[in-house]
């Protein structure tokens, strides 16, 4: 009980998404699973799970696998994010066993290549979300050797206590900033969108920031172009979403 109180002690007091994940890693791999890859996106549709470069990843797989399955978008096909886009909760990898004649040709290509990789035996968790358009799913892959019969009686014995280990690190992430794969917003690009946000028009952020209009003008359109938008509408909201602005910094 210590161990749990001290691990959700140092995520929770964490001030960066790298801290939270170095913690669950850890956490994770005192129970036997060395490999995690957890995915993010708040701009999900009934057909995608948006722009690549919205997403936030993170993984402590190999080079040889993580870039295969991200760069090339196995995760598509991966039977599991299947699961974990239709439900809530934890969900043993035997579940791919158990449905094996309902899985497409492209998901059985996906669970031989994660076979081939060494990715045959973990449980996956798919957070729930207030929002139909975000989700959020965390991979555990049992370590080298293990097989899917003990992963799940590592699950029976301690999956109540890494079920929660790994809420607490996805509900402490999604608070915290992230810039997806473009560049983050410079302080003077966060200030003119929060004022934005609050309803101020140019001219006032000129004159409160002791700018020009054209000035902010500038730090508008490097926003948009920083968060890949066309409005700074779209860019407050984005940016919003992403932590980036209206948070509480050191």
């Amino acid at each position: 009980m210590s161990d749990l109180v001290g691990y959700l002690e140092r995520v929770t007091q964490a001030a960066s998404i790298e801290a939270v994940w170095a913690e669950l890693c850890d956490g994770m791999a005192r129970h036997g699973f060395d490999r995690l890859m957890y995915g993010f996106t708040r701009f999900r549709t009934a057909q995608s799970f948006g722009s690549p470069e919205d997403f936030l990843v993170l993984t402590n797989h190999d080079h040889a696998y993580a870039d295969r399955f991200l760069n090339e978008r196995v995760y598509l096909d991966a039977p599991m994010v299947r699961w974990a886009t239709e439900n809530d909760g934890a969900c043993s990898w035997s579940w791919i066993d158990t449905h094996r004649d309902h899985l497409t040709l492209a998901e059985r290509k996906v669970v031989e290549f994660n076979r081939n990789m060494g990715v045959n035996a973990g449980y996956s968790i798919s957070f729930p979300a207030q929002s139909n358009r975000a989700k959020g799913g965390l991979s555990l892959t049992g370590r080298a050797g293990m097989t899917q019969a003990e992963v799940d009686a590592v699950w029976r014995a301690e999956g109540r206590e890494l079920h929660q280990m790994a809420t607490v690190a996805h509900l402490k992430i999604i608070t915290l900033p992230y810039s997806g794969s473009r560049r983050p917003l410079t302080a003077r690009q966060r200030s003119v969108l929060e004022w934005v946000g609050d309803g101020k028009t140019t001219q006032d952020i000129a004159t409160i920031l002791g700018l020009t209009s054209a000035t902010v003008e500038k730090h508008l359109r490097l926003a948009r172009e920083a968060l890949d938008v066309e409005t700074t509408a779209q860019a407050v909201l984005k940016a919003s979403f992403q932590n980036q602005i209206f948070v509480l910094r050191n």
